[in-house]
């Protein structure tokens, strides 16, 4: 069976609970995953993971280690607080996630959108920001080229910095733009979305990437979530991908599927990250966090 056609029968397979254990984590699935550089990045890349031929794109390097330990000061400095509707995960900046179509959250995100990207680039200084330097090249690459993603006629903010403490974890769940702005034709005509993120920071033990084939329909998470953000991954079976990103690396990945973060060791995992948009291969990319 082919790698596509692999995915493509994972993707219909069922979840069954309680078979995954973060004490026995160790890499897997990498035929679901292109390793490339900054500079091999290409368009073919982006859509083998639009059309679900992989999971995971690895840009090894895009942030030298010297650059990477600067911004991971600069962005500890500035400060973690919690999401506004999950108080155990810590972010600088704001995610459109946080607003749940309220009208203040929302007016609020748009208000400090600039103020949260001036902050993230002054924290990265005197290196830049990975974000401008992720933007620019998608728009080198893709053929229709990529921006920055509008909402309700003004520009999305970009460039989340989140934090996964030691013995802490982000739960499965998946990330669909039509859920956080229903109704709105910006959402709505996403075919896939990624996660990217620039990894910072990592430890020596933990902060893997997990990632399962499986689709989840909107109803299904909700009851296996159980009122949380996410579903708690011993109640899953062992993920069909799991990679330990190095520090400096950029993932992009498929965040329509259930993806998490095994508990890191010691120290935190810090992570610059994103949403890309993909509405086809003729269609400018977009992004937003």
């Amino acid at each position: 069976m082919s790698t596509a056609n692999a995915l493509h029968h994972n993707a219909n397979s069922v979840i069954t609970s309680g078979q995954f254990s973060e004490n026995s984590i160790e890499d897997r699935g990498n035929e679901y995953v292109i390793k490339t550089t900054r500079k091999d990045l290409t368009a073919c890349h982006i859509r083998s993971l639009a059309h679900h031929e992989v999971r995971i794109i690895q840009v090894k390097s895009f942030v030298d280690k010297e650059a990477a330990q600067i911004i991971s000061k600069g962005a500890l400095e500035l400060g973690y607080k919690p999401y506004i509707n999950v108080d155990n995960v810590r972010r600088i900046g704001m995610a459109y996630y946080e607003t749940e179509h309220k009208p203040d959250l929302i007016e609020k995100y748009f208000s400090i959108s600039r103020i949260c990207l001036e902050q993230l680039r002054c924290a990265c200084s005197p290196v830049g920001s990975p974000m401008d330097t992720a933007r620019c090249l998608l728009d080198e690459v893709w053929p229709s080229g990529a921006n920055l993603q509008t909402l309700f006629g003004k520009k999305m903010f970009v460039g989340l910095s989140r934090m996964v403490e030691p013995d802490t974890t982000f739960l499965a769940h998946h990330d669909i733009f039509a859920d956080d702005a229903p109704g709105m034709e910006e959402s709505d005509s996403v075919i896939s979305q990624f996660g990217a993120n620039v990894y910072v920071q990592m430890p020596e033990k933990g902060g893997e990437l997990l990632m399962w084939h499986r689709n989840l329909s909107i109803d299904e998470f909700d009851e296996m979530r159980a009122g949380e953000y996410g579903i708690h991954i011993d109640k899953l079976p062992c993920p069909d991908v799991v990679l330990k990103p190095e520090t400096g690396d950029l993932l992009i990945f498929d965040a329509h599927k259930l993806h998490a973060v095994a508990s890191p060791k010691e120290k935190a995992r810090l992570a610059l990250s994103f949403f890309i948009a993909y509405r086809g291969d003729d269609v400018p990319l977009t992004f937003w966090s």
